[in-house]
């Protein structure tokens, strides 16, 4: 149990001062070292690097991409596609345009 002013901060069953386990003592911002329970493999708490860093197989980071397409909005290929109809939608504007400027020049519409 960790102390801070006059509040007792954490479980006391747990993790407490007479704890036997091995600790993380990675240097925290105060420069006191890391009191928290360090992971079997890193010897680091999951705030200090004993986190998972994430897949590391092809197939895994393909996984975890597919996870992540909530809508599709904003793949390559929407993007690509949207860009590609904005620009036929800008070149039939200037169709357009191009023709009301020969009738109005023509006098049939003003």
């Amino acid at each position: 149990m960790i102390a801070k002013g006059n509040v007792r901060i954490g479980l006391e069953w747990r993790f407490g001062p007479e704890w036997p386990g091995q600790r993380c003592g990675a240097k925290t911002r105060s420069g006191s070292p890391c009191q928290r329970p360090a992971n079997k493999q890193k010897g680091r708490c999951r705030l200090h690097g004993g986190a998972s860093t994430g897949p590391k197989t092809n197939e895994g980071k393909a996984i975890i991409a597919k996870s992540n397409i909530k809508h599709g909005r904003y793949t390559k290929d929407k993007l690509a596609q949207r860009k590609k109809e904005a620009m036929i939608a800008k070149e039939l504007w200037a169709r357009r345009k191009m023709i009301e400027l020969r009738l109005h020049y023509a006098g049939i519409i003003d």
